[in-house]
């Protein structure tokens, strides 16, 4: 469904995608997942045609979107971080007008409204200003709004970045709905147990370049099933293995040896990205 091969963005002197490749398969909750200044959200708004790319080849779709950039945008779907909803006008009016702009007839414009706003579970909010909502709805409120013109992916550039832990709970359970309805989603995120939650597959960006890409599994196992973690000079020190009885055996003789604090734990995700991502502390 998505097809990036060698993509490049610059701004000025500074090289903000370095030559991403990846696939992404339909009906796939891919995850990219990086520090804020990777290049997510370049990336997302090449795709939504926001952006032009300064090198390599993006195809959403079977299209490609610098040869035709209208047919790519109407197969996508966007949930930018900010809240781009307009406060003065009901839900219902904001969802009026994006299908307006796609040129959706007013029978269709009202079903999908309807539709659409009990799905996110705002139907009986429909006529209120969206200023009367909280930061988690006016959320739901936009991801109800990028689905309007049925598009085939939907894009998520940070869809649950400030809310607290309950919201983004409960819109992950929205994010994977949407997928089990069929949706290719494209979902940008810095959260690391979002990722690992969530995505079929994850791809590793750190400043601008693919670090890793395969399922959370894959991932972790690339790194150990077992972490021992213990206090150094830089912080945290992890040491991993693929035995438990190793792991157990390196935490106890640390402890004999040492009155730090040692933990024996499973590996994370987090791990992953950090081991793969050159962010580890150095060994002590």
């Amino acid at each position: 469904m998505i097809v990036l091969e060698e993509l490049q963005k610059r701004y000025g002197e500074r090289l903000a995608l370095a030559g991403v490749s990846l696939h992404v398969q339909p009906g796939e909750l891919f995850a990219y997942l990086g520090p804020n200044g990777a290049g997510k959200s370049t990336t997302i708004r090449i795709l939504a045609g926001l952006t032009r790319l300064s090198g390599g080849r993006a195809v959403i779709g079977g299209v490609d979107i610098e040869a035709d950039p209208r047919a790519a945008r109407r197969q996508c779907g966007l949930v930018v971080q900010h809240a781009n909803v307009d406060n003065e006008l009901s839900l219902a009016d904001n969802m009026d007008i994006h299908g307006r702009l796609f040129g959706m007839p007013a029978d269709e414009r009202a079903r999908q409204t309807r539709e659409l706003l009990a799905y996110v579970d705002l139907g009986e909010r429909r006529g209120q200003r969206v200023a009367t909502l909280s930061g988690g709805m006016k959320r739901r409120l936009m991801i109800a709004r990028a689905l309007m013109h049925r598009p085939k992916v939907l894009f998520l550039d940070e869809p649950t970045a400030g809310l607290d832990a309950d919201i983004r709970r409960r819109l992950w359970g929205l994010i994977k709905s949407i997928q089990a309805d069929g949706a290719t989603i494209f979902l940008s995120t810095h959260y690391i147990e979002e990722a690992e939650f969530l995505a079929d597959r994850v791809a590793f960006l750190d400043a601008g370049r693919l670090r890793a890409l395969d399922t959370p599994a894959a991932l972790k196992t690339r790194v150990g099933e077992w972490a021992v973690d213990r206090p150094s000079q830089d912080g945290l020190r992890s040491d991993y293995f693929s035995d438990h009885g190793a792991a157990k055996y390196a935490a106890n003789h640390a402890a004999s040896v040492s009155s730090g604090a040692f933990t024996l734990r499973r590996v994370s995700l987090e791990d992953a990205f950090l081991r793969m991502t050159g962010k580890e502390p150095p060994p002590c």
